[in-house]
């Protein structure tokens, strides 16, 4: 006697043979929350973590050297991302804090206790560094071409260089200086000459 298909209870179909394990190391990280040290716990979870990013981390581009992607462990693990942000939990051990250290403070960008927003988040973080950095050298290398570019007033790399010619203006202008120069020291001698020996 066949079983009526109407009496199967549905079950959630699963996306990938990834998103499965994924799933169930997250629920052993819970299960054992309450057994192992809660140390390990945070860095299983900051792990899981990883792993979610590291298609992430692959894709930066190998001269970019300002993210480090590593977890350091201590009395508070963390998963650094650069050298100014890290991901640390919570005080519940279940939360995820993206937290960055900036002029003014400590700042945290996103407190969740969702994986996905969590690595969705910093994915975009990561984003924005990488552009910042290309924009920063792109106007790096295009100050550096504008001061060694040869102005077009400039004459051509081994041309010869003639002397200016001076103007008439730029001529006179000593000549005129000096002759008003006598005329100021003579006035003044008079005046002194007058003023010194008055007429009875």
């Amino acid at each position: 006697m066949s079983r009526s298909r109407d009496n199967v209870v549905p079950h959630a179909k699963v996306r990938s043979l990834r998103d499965a394990i994924r799933k169930v190391k997250l629920a052993e990280v819970e299960r054992t929350d309450v057994v192992v040290d809660l140390k390990e716990s945070e860095r299983a979870r900051l792990e899981l973590l990883a792993e979610e990013l590291q298609d992430v981390f692959k894709e930066v581009p190998e001269d970019d050297d300002q993210f480090s992607f590593q977890i350091v462990a201590g009395n508070l693990p963390r998963l650094w991302i650069d050298i100014t942000s890290h991901v640390a939990m919570g005080r519940d051990k279940r939360v995820y804090r993206f937290i960055k250290d900036t002029r003014i403070g400590r700042t945290v960008i996103l407190e969740t206790p969702e994986l996905e927003d969590m690595a969705d988040c910093i994915t975009e973080y990561i984003a924005e560094r990488v552009l910042e950095r290309e924009r920063a050298v792109e106007g790096d290398w295009l100050t550096k071409r504008l001061k060694e570019a040869p102005r077009a007033e400039d004459p051509p790399a081994g041309a010869p260089v003639e002397a200016p010619v001076p103007s008439v203006r730029g001529l006179w202008a000593p000549f005129a200086a000096f002759a008003i120069g006598l005329i100021v020291g003579a006035v003044g001698l008079v005046g002194y000459a007058w003023f010194a020996n008055p007429l009875n």
